[in-house]
């Protein structure tokens, strides 16, 4: 990595922890105790990602290692994924404030921005392919079947696509394979883009 690629990542990764933080003190007096408020956030897509996200530009910035070229798009794409859901699907459906509106921008809007732009600017973008597209859907996947089995458990789910309180299975099923294409779809972007910008990295 180039001293400016760590130093970016060493950014993203402060920012997404900064987010990551206030979220936490939201949310902790809203559940009333440490682990209720741990249980909580970890049933978001929003959260873990983002917990993703700082994982990995934390581990660049301390090992002045770049990842690999399909883990970094892959993360980009979910991260680019959660601020495109909400900002179209859920923005609308509440109105935060105070600390709740930085934690909910920070997570939502400045993660996936420093994220996407890292990505465009320093990410290796050589070898990627079709199959990578059809590997990155392995996590939205996860989380899916994960946030499915809490809300039978608990009866409550993280989002209202996926809810079975209020849809059917089949209805949750569409929805669940909708943003399946969506992923897949928004995965051949970036293969598409990545071969499109291919030798003008100079960090890669």
């Amino acid at each position: 990595m180039t001293p400016i690629a760590r130093l970016a990542a060493t950014l993203i990764a402060l920012a997404a922890l900064a987010a990551l933080v206030m979220q936490c003190v939201v949310s902790y007096g809203l559940a009333g105790g440490f682990g209720a408020m741990l249980w909580v956030i970890l049933g978001y897509f929003t959260v873990l990602t983002n917990i993703l996200v700082f994982a990995s530009f934390a581990r660049m910035a301390a090992t002045g290692r770049m990842l690999s070229a399909s883990w970094l798009a892959g993360l980009t794409l979910w991260i680019a994924i959660v601020g495109v859901v909400y900002h179209t699907l859920l923005a609308n459906i509440w109105e935060p404030q105070g600390l709740a509106l930085w934690a909910d921008q920070g997570l939502h809007t400045v993660t996936p921005l420093l994220t996407l732009a890292f990505w465009l600017a320093f990410a290796p973008k050589g070898g990627l392919g079709v199959m990578d597209a059809v590997r990155w859907l392995g996590w939205p996947l996860i989380y899916v079947i994960y946030a499915l089995v809490r809300g039978i458990f608990t009866q409550k789910y993280p989002y209202p696509f996926i809810d079975l309180n209020v849809l059917t299975a089949g209805q949750v099923a569409v929805n669940s394979v909708g943003l399946t294409v969506a992923f897949f779809l928004g995965g051949l972007v970036f293969v598409g883009l990545a071969r499109a910008l291919r030798g003008q990295n100079v960090a890669a």
